[in-house]
């Protein structure tokens, strides 16, 4: 019998669960598994208690992390038969900005009684938008300061970001934020848990830092006078309250330890690689090992994710990292901040049990949805303006329309919302060659990417793995395993190995999703529709509004 090969582990962890992907070094995925987290997403109530959270609210419980991942590894492990002796690298991705406060020893603080029952001292989710006001404070004074970091974030720094969150914290839970010793990343948090280490070596990685923290490789994070000018007890708060060094994805952040490797049935000692941001993760995951590939990873939200060897300033991106994806080019990122999560919330809406009724009937209707148009900003707008604060609306509607035109119009306005994207980024003199699509929202909804598709009039490339983000994370573990071990040299190595698609008809090749390009013409008039709306919708008076006058002159 010969040997078993050898295997790297993905593990991603989304907004309702984790995966667990056991993949081989020639790409072939050989089990997965997921587990969903035993709380979900905390939005309504706060499990110590039973306080009801305000509505901008959503939390997550530290523990259902480290338990749904040494679950759905155990559970993986078992259903590929894998012996455990295999396991070359565990690579991990994560939500962000998630992030929560600890104790010294990184002890989440909510699961210490004495601050169990306040909701700042919980973990807060990603899509967590509760420091609205402390995001216009931060973007105020780093606008009056003049600070050159902001340019990198296109003019304004998101509401789901890092110090935001702290801020919000140390203003409404002072007590939470003194009792605080460090701030973290959940994704920094989940390895620090995997390689153990006292709190100077807890492992930061530079892409959840660059483009949720404010830090830069040669300039690290905001100085502590641009601090102290947002709050006179946050000047100190990075030497403070956030040790540790920084990793970039790929690189080792240590072995795993004795106790989670009984956890999880793996050996001790096993390589970690630093945390990536889970959209980030899908670009290797999708084989984007070459610039000017803009890869959409479509789930919750959306991120879409493009190397680049130029670094240009745009206005309304949510970052501009170098090597913030992959080394050696300049990482631009920009998103959507409710695509998955709007759609499924209009389905809870309209009370249909799945999707399928829905997305039939909205199939059969014309472009444009019979007349109604859709803003998408149910849970604000990402890119280009930034505002979380900004809401969704529909317009057009009839006593004959139906669910499946609102369905129909909520995916084009997705569609609209990402062609923007695409003509800020060229416009400003940033090459988008070529378009692929991963995460799960592309297998399970394809008529979502024909829509795309035509709206962009450029084809779009369907990655054969259901799990990018999860691949893309095992392969920064083989990276990390080293050259040894693994056989790769750098990243181009890994990619083209364990992602690239094949080119011929098998289960690894390519799906290409082509326009149609009488859709295209006719959705090149109800685009200015929906500039129209969103205009008149966020009016005169917001910062979004005189943004969006700015970089759409013509549509204003």
């Amino acid at each position: 019998m010969s040997p078993s090969p050898a295997v790297a582990l993905g593990l991603d962890f989304g907004t309702e669960s984790v995966r667990a992907l056991f993949v081989d070094l020639k790409g072939n995925e050989q089990a997965s598994a997921v587990v969903e987290y035993a709380h979900g997403q905390i939005t309504e109530r706060l499990p110590t208690t039973g306080e009801c959270l305000p509505p901008d609210f959503a939390l997550q419980h530290p523990l259902d992390w480290t338990d749904a991942a040494s679950a759905a590894v155990r559970a993986a492990l078992k259903m590929g038969e894998i012996d455990p002796a295999t396991v070359l690298s565990i690579g991990v991705d994560f939500t962000s900005c998630t992030m929560l406060p600890t104790l010294a020893d990184g002890t989440p603080l909510c699961v210490d009684p004495q601050w169990a029952r306040e909701k700042l001292a919980w973990p807060k989710l990603w899509k967590h938008h509760g420091a609205k006001s402390q995001t216009d404070r931060i973007n105020a004074v780093a606008r009056e300061r003049k600070e050159r970091w902001l340019d990198r974030y296109g003019g304004t720094i998101g509401l789901e970001w890092f110090f935001p969150k702290i801020l919000e914290t140390l203003e409404n839970a002072p007590a939470v934020y003194d009792a605080t010793a460090i701030w973290l990343e959940a994704g920094d948090w989940l390895v620090w848990q995997l390689v153990g280490g006292d709190a100077s070596q807890l492992p930061r990685s530079t892409c959840q830092a660059g483009y949720k923290g404010m830090w830069h490789s040669r300039d690290g994070f905001p100085t502590p006078e641009f601090f102290r000018a947002v709050h006179p007890r946050l000047a100190n708060v990075v030497s403070e309250k956030m040790p540790g060094r920084f990793l970039a994805p790929g690189q080792q952040a240590g072995r795993l330890t004795a106790t989670m490797a009984e956890r999880c049935g793996l050996p001790a000692g096993i390589p970690v690689s630093a945390a990536i941001i889970d959209a980030h993760a899908g670009v290797p995951g999708a084989g984007a090992a070459e610039p000017g590939t803009l890869v959409m990873v479509l789930g919750t939200s959306s991120c879409h994710m493009l190397n680049a060897r130029v670094e240009r300033l745009v206005s309304g991106v949510s970052g501009i990292v170098e090597g913030g994806i992959l080394p050696g080019y300049f990482g631009y990122e920009t998103g959507q901040a409710a695509v998955g999560d709007a759609f499924d919330w209009f389905r809870r809406l309209v009370n249909e049990s799945n999707f399928d009724r829905l997305t039939r009937a909205a199939r059969e209707l014309p472009p444009g949805a019979d007349g109604v148009i859709c803003v998408d900003w149910f849970n604000g707008c990402r890119t280009p303006l930034m505002d979380g604060s900004l809401t969704g609306a529909f317009g057009g509607l009839t006593l004959n329309h139906t669910s499946a035109h609102l369905y129909r119009a909520l995916m084009e306005a997705s569609a609209f919302g990402l062609k923007w994207i695409v003509e800020l980024l060229r416009n400003s003199g940033v090459p988008v060659e070529h378009f692929v699509a991963t995460g799960g929202l592309p297998h399970h909804n394809p008529l979502l990417v024909q829509i795309y598709a035509d709206v962009l009039g450029e084809p779009i490339g369907v990655h054969p793995s259901k799990h990018g983000p999860a691949l893309g994370a095992a392969i920064l573990g083989a990276l990390a395993a080293g050259q040894e071990a693994s056989g790769f040299s750098n990243s181009s190595q890994a990619i083209a190995a364990m992602a690239q698609p094949l080119t011929t008809d098998s289960e690894r090749a390519m799906h290409i999703v082509s326009p149609n390009p009488q859709a295209t013409a006719a959705y090149a008039a109800i685009y200015s529709k929906y500039f129209t709306l969103a205009a008149a919708f966020i009016g005169q008076k917001t910062i979004a509004a005189k943004l969006l006058d700015r970089l759409n002159p013509d549509r204003a």
